[in-house]
């Protein structure tokens, strides 16, 4: 069975990041009666929040992207006959500020008409705020057209994230994906092959330009031996994937961006670590992004080993666009794990030949291996879905996963060792061939309790030769059966009492391991010393049940 890994996709953000406001918007308030009177008339300006400061230089206080509010308390008296204005908004500038709010009284009755023409000539917005509007009000409008932003971007995201979920469940999948994908960032998507060809694209093609550029970063993102290294920044990092900012994020010693030249110039790749069940092998980064003449490009590895990248051209760059192209790829990864080995045709062989009448040792080698271990593993927080199911498969190196309610159960080759991961709880079976897989899987799910009980991250069925091997089979099941009659009828009496037995009589031990109140345990092992009429408390009665429990195989009950 081939070697695999947890696909490198792009972490989901859990919500896209605030929108900016459009200035434009702030402007159309009529309760706040603001007026642009200088600057681009209309340059689709955002603005991230909103500042007041009287310093004369508000450079180190600007984050980047405000509207810097100010009532001119800072302007001297003589401002207008010098270079005083003209320092001040080139400052701003620097600083990445967006705009310039300037209110009219009570210092000064006019905006000063040096302050306009510094503020037309370095292209900065100046807006005028009316006495009776206060800045408080301003701020508060920002923030008010900032919440209906982000409220109707989630309801975007929302809806693509379930539209994406929905075309993966197509017959065609991976083009379904793409074309949504497509339509929800209102441009071009494309799935790239191991080797650079494109397998699937949907959407608009952008020019030959931008598909050779984002071609080039497919080649940066995609990993293996054969693709480049990682590049190093040579100017503003810009955010991973479509999702970045505006001046907000802008480095103040660089020169404004103004699109791509060809030959594409390096591009600002960041590395995105993999999920912690299995770290990445690869150096490279999982995804990058850059902009060339005005169109919006980025790829995204789709996971080490397999080679696939998805990739992405649109005209815009939207706060929620990331979170919907990793959901994207994060569904991409899932559909093309699959495709990029046998494994998968391998997988419904064995599963047709089962179902056909073919005994599980005969269908075994088809699988990847001869004798195997079961594993049932539990989160520590909360129940496990479908991506972390396969996320621990993959970690584990074996692809028979079974998802059922709160445990999944994983049917990994005797040979691979089985560590602990983070933040779950193994109970892992005695090596077995296929022939006994449903004894192996009794033992995981008792290696479980006791590790659920004992608190430990892993814990394996223990096979060493006992006692027990010195009694012929056949003898040993039916002394069990006689002696055990009284509560074989009741599963839930005989897997408390050997829960117990095995937690050496802890009532508040055996409770965690079955998910029951401790005041059950002791209802349940009192009926049992009842209906045994034997007296648990003595080590010699305790001992013959638990020989006697650990010969008691259970109907089988899907799990």
């Amino acid at each position: 069975m081939p070697d695999q890994s947890v696909p490198a996709v792009p972490s989901i953000p859990a919500v896209p990041p605030t929108p900016p406001v459009p200035l434009s918007a702030l402007l159309a308030r009529e309760d706040l009666a603001l007026r642009l009177i200088a600057g681009p008339p209309d340059t689709g300006t955002v603005i991230h929040w909103a500042h007041t400061s009287e310093m004369a230089d508000p450079y180190p206080y600007l984050l980047g992207g405000e509207l810097l509010l100010t009532a001119g308390v800072h302007i001297p008296d003589a401002a207008g006959s010098g270079t005083y204005f003209d320092d001040y908004v080139s400052r701003i500038v620097a600083a990445g500020g967006a705009a310039l709010g300037f209110g009219v009284a009570p210092v000064h009755d006019t905006v000063p008409r040096a302050l306009v023409a510094a503020c037309d000539s370095y292209e900065l917005p100046l807006v005028e705020v009316p006495p009776r509007t206060t800045f408080s009000a301003v701020a508060r409008a920002v923030w008010q057209l900032m919440a209906q932003a982000r409220h109707a971007e989630l309801r975007r995201v929302s809806e693509a994230q379930q539209s994406l979920a929905t075309a993966a469940s197509r017959p065609d999948p991976v083009p379904a994906v793409l074309r949504q994908l497509a339509q929800r960032v209102g441009g071009w998507a494309v799935l790239y092959g191991p080797e650079g060809a494109e397998l699937a694209t949907a959407g608009r093609k952008p020019g030959d330009t931008a598909r050779t550029a984002l071609n080039e970063l497919a080649g940066v993102v995609r990993p293996g031996p054969t693709s480049p290294g990682p590049v190093a920044p040579t100017g503003p990092a810009t955010p991973t994937g479509v999702g970045t900012g505006t001046r907000a994020g802008t480095d103040r010693t660089a020169p404004p961006a103004t699109g791509c030249p060809v030959p594409l110039p390096p591009v600002a790749a960041t590395t995105r670590p993999a999920p912690s069940l299995s770290p990445s092998p690869s150096p490279s980064p999982s995804s990058a992004s850059d902009t060339l003449a005005g169109t919006h490009l980025a790829a995204y590895a789709l996971g080490p080993g397999q080679g696939f990248v998805l990739g992405v051209a649109a005209p815009r760059r939207d706060p929620g666009d990331h979170t919907i192209v990793s959901v994207a790829a994060v569904l991409l990864s899932l559909l093309t794990g699959e495709h990029h080995s046998g494994a998968g045709a391998a997988r419904s062989s064995a599963l047709v030949r089962l179902l056909l009448g073919a005994a599980p040792e005969a269908v075994a080698p088809l699988l990847g291996g001869e004798r195997w271990v079961v594993v049932h593993a539990r989160p520590d927080t909360h129940a496990p879905d479908a991506v972390a199911a396969s996320a621990l498969g993959t970690a584990l190196g074996s692809p028979l996963v079974d998802l059922a309610q709160d445990v999944v159960r994983v049917l990994v080759p005797a040979d691979r060792e089985t560590t602990p991961q983070p933040g779950w709880t193994f109970g892992v079976s005695a090596p077995s061939d296929p022939r006994e897989w449903a004894l192996a899987d009794t033992q995981a799910a008792r290696a479980l309790a006791r590790a659920r009980a004992t608190r430990t991250p892993l814990v394996h069925h223990a096979a060493r030769p006992a006692l027990a091997d010195l009694v012929p089979a056949e003898d040993a099941v039916s002394h069990a059966r006689t002696l055990l009659a009284p509560v074989a009828g009741t599963p839930a009496l005989t897997e408390t009492l050997r829960t117990w037995l095995s937690l050496h009589g802890s009532w508040d031990r055996t409770a965690v391991a079955l998910s029951v109140h401790r005041n059950t345990v002791r209802q349940r092992v009192a009926r049992c010393a009842a209906l045994l009429a034997a007296d648990l408390d003595d080590p010699d009665v305790r001992m013959e049940l638990w020989f006697a429990l650990r010969q008691h195989q259970p109907a089988r009950q899907d799990r």
